[in-house]
C-alpha cells in the first residue's frame, strides 16, 4: 500500500473511532472533537473554526447544539469585549474526560498488531508530518490531559 492510500485510509480508521466513541457517550463525533479541543482551554469561535476545519455556520450549529446539551457555554472574551469564547461546562468537562479516555484506548488498539519499535517509528514519522504541516493541537498526549 502506498503512502497516500495508507494515510487516507488510516484517517478513516480514526474517524470511525471518534464515531464509535461518540455513540458510546451519546454525542456526535464532531461534538467529541469539540470537547477534546476545549479540554486544553476555552477558545474563540474563529480559533475553533480553524482548529476543527469548520465554516462559521457549521461551527455555530455545533456550538449551539452543544450548549443546548449543557456541554459547553459561551463566555465573554476578556481580551475583546465584542467576542465570545467557548468553554466546557462541568458536565462537558466530565464527558470530555470520559470521551477522551475511551477514544485513546480505541486508537491505541488500532496498532495492536505492531511491536513497540514499529509503534515508536510510526509515531515519530506521523509526528513529523503533523509538525511540518503546523496542525493545531486538537488532541493532547494522554499524559498531558488535565
Amino acid at each position: 500500500m502506498g503512502f497516500v492510500t495508507a494515510l487516507v485510509r488510516s484517517s478513516f480508521l480514526v474517524n470511525a473511532v471518534y464515531a464509535d466513541s461518540g455513540r458510546e457517550h451519546g454525542i456526535t463525533a464532531q461534538q467529541g472533537q469539540l470537547l477534546c479541543v476545549l479540554m486544553v482551554q476555552p477558545y474563540g469561535m474563529r480559533e475553533l473554526g480553524s482548529m476543527l476545519g469548520l465554516a462559521k455556520s457549521s461551527l455555530t450549529g455545533l456550538v449551539d447544539r452543544s450548549v443546548q446539551r449543557g456541554l459547553v457555554r459561551r463566555e465573554a472574551d476578556p481580551e475583546d469585549g465584542r467576542a465570545v469564547r467557548v468553554a466546557l461546562t462541568a458536565r462537558g468537562d466530565e464527558l470530555a474526560e470520559a470521551f477522551y479516555a475511551g477514544t485513546c484506548r480505541r486508537v491505541e488498539n488500532l496498532s495492536a498488531g505492531l511491536g513497540d519499535t514499529d509503534r515508536e517509528l510510526l509515531a515519530r514519522l506521523l509526528g513529523r508530518v503533523v509538525l511540518n504541516n503546523e496542525v493545531p493541537v486538537v488532541f493532547m498526549e494522554p499524559d498531558e490531559a488535565p
